[in-house]
């Protein structure tokens, strides 16, 4: 069967991802992808410690670092990501530099992190003051705090797990309790840290129940990564990613709001601050049946897990 009036496959650009070890979520990054992007991931070599501050700094040496982005340059990525926030907010601003700096000299391309696609995202929609979500342990999520500080961001309240290990394994449930019990005081946004903890399909709901942007560790990985190739993240009603979820569906009328959103001046694109604009609006989500108004009234399957999937013993 001649099968060349198909015209062979699409053309692809890639973007290299550097994954810890124990990474287990290669399906939920993919699922930001757009088509005519392919993801190429690598992972760092095994350390026998459990999910603690001593295991970012392990896996984020420059040297480990440079020989996994070595590794990538046989498929021409146009750009690399390291898809850990720990990993590269350990070592503060200064430390998230220099794994930039590292990775770039190594693969002579773009190179970003985690935690600096985070600082991105937050200045893309002006939220300074942020809810924060972590499976980490107390010390982990306070190194965290200290780097948010250092880049200018305050954080209201906080949810964490206190997990050493097999993060990839906490339902979306879990993740949904610890946002609501951090969305405390006047938060801007809520950050859900951690590569390894499933987001995606939760984002949307929690932006509706909440009423503000919902950012997540792979999620702004990806905006970051696809962004720095002029290629644009998909993914359903998600602030970050469409703007007209930044403001709910009011947004969407064909004449602008009488009264814009007030910026807070952090950046360029849609600003938030307290004064909204018919704020009954304002994250509202789409349309829901009045018994699925919180995600109490919505049944949320645990996120699959990968068989056979690598994890810290």
């Amino acid at each position: 069967m001649d099968v060349s009036f198909l015209g062979g496959p699409q053309p692809q650009r890639g973007v290299g991802v550097v994954a810890p070890f124990d990474f287990a979520l290669d399906r939920e990054l993919w699922r930001w992808v757009p088509d005519d992007v392919s993801l190429h991931l690598t992972r760092t070599p095994f350390v026998p410690v459990e999910v603690s501050l001593d295991l970012a700094r392990m896996v984020s040496e420059h040297e480990t670092l440079r020989e996994a982005v070595q590794a990538l340059c046989a498929v021409t990525p146009e750009v690399v990501a390291y898809a850990c926030t720990s990993g590269s907010f350990v070592g503060g601003m200064a430390g998230e530099r220099g794994m930039c700096a590292a990775m770039e000299q190594s693969g002579e391309m773009p190179a970003l992190t985690t935690s600096g696609a985070l600082l991105a995202a937050l200045q893309e929609i002006g939220a300074r003051r942020i809810a924060l979500v972590t499976p980490y342990t107390r010390s982990v999520t306070t190194a965290l705090e200290e780097y948010l500080g250092e880049g200018g961001i305050s954080v209201t309240g906080r949810a964490y797990l206190g997990l050493t290990r097999h993060i990839w394994k906490v339902p979306y449930r879990d993740v949904v309790d610890m946002a609501r019990e951090a969305v405390v005081g006047a938060a801007d946004a809520l950050f859900i840290s951690c590569t390894n903890l499933p987001t995606y399909d939760v984002i949307p709901q929690l932006e509706a129940e909440l009423r503000m942007p919902v950012l997540s560790a792979n999620q702004v990985t990806m905006w970051a990564a696809l962004r720095r190739i002029g290629e644009q993240a998909v993914g359903p009603y998600q602030a970050l990613l469409d703007p007209v979820a930044r403001r709910g569906p009011a947004a969407m009328s064909s004449s602008p709001p009488e009264d814009p959103v007030v910026g807070t001046g952090i950046g360029p694109g849609p600003q938030f601050s307290g004064e909204r604009a018919e704020p009954e609006a304002a994250f509202a989500g789409p349309p829901v049946p009045p018994e699925a108004e919180t995600l109490d009234g919505l049944d949320l399957p645990p996120y699959p897990e990968e068989p056979g999937g690598p994890g810290i013993p």
